[in-house]
């Protein structure tokens, strides 16, 4: 019985805690792949000012998740992620794994995009920064997330996609003609 009065204590002292971050953590939780416990967590990691960060891709940066560029004379060396925080990394990544497991997200879009180019481990990077980079703006703004959708990559305009496709095609060895459908 003492016990759970003992519980109940605790309860109420981390609800007041926690209330003054309560609209953050809502803003977060609205972002695929993050619920309660990983917004509290990104939150204690980096704060809910985001003046401190001049932009998105210092937060990034500041988080360690970005590939570092080690290039010198010509050689290109290491492009590993620093070490960080590694709280903020781990719930980042753990988080980017589900987002990217729920259908029709911009975040799986990302992911397949990337990992068909980089491998699975890169592409979880990216989709974490990608959902560091989303918490940014969403904190700085005070909006909710707005997913962009799984075709988002495809909004290319029509000229666009065409030459890339014939630019893609004549890199491995036809010519193509192009002709419009008759409507």
């Amino acid at each position: 019985m003492a016990f759970d009065v003992a519980i109940a204590k605790i309860d109420r002292e981390v609800e007041a805690a926690i209330a003054p971050f309560r609209t953050a953590v809502e803003q977060l939780s609205s972002v695929p792949g993050v619920k309660n416990l990983a917004a509290l967590q990104i939150l204690s990691e980096i704060g809910t000012d985001m003046s401190r960060f001049p932009s998105d891709a210092n937060l990034v940066s500041w988080a360690c998740i970005c590939p570092r560029s080690d290039e010198s004379a010509g050689k290109r060396r290491s492009t590993r992620i620093r070490k960080g925080s590694p709280w903020l990394k781990t719930v980042l990544v753990q988080s980017a794994h589900s987002a990217v497991r729920m259908k029709g997200t911009y975040f799986q879009a990302l992911f397949h995009r990337i990992r068909s180019r980089r491998g699975v481990k890169k592409a979880i990077v990216a989709v974490a920064a990608s959902m560091l980079t989303a918490i940014y703006h969403m904190l700085k703004d005070g909006t909710m997330f707005q997913d962009l959708g799984t075709a988002h990559f495809d909004r290319r305009t029509k000229e666009q996609q065409k030459n890339r496709l014939v630019k893609r095609l004549a890199e491995l060895g036809y010519a193509v003609e192009l002709a419009p459908l008759p409507i």
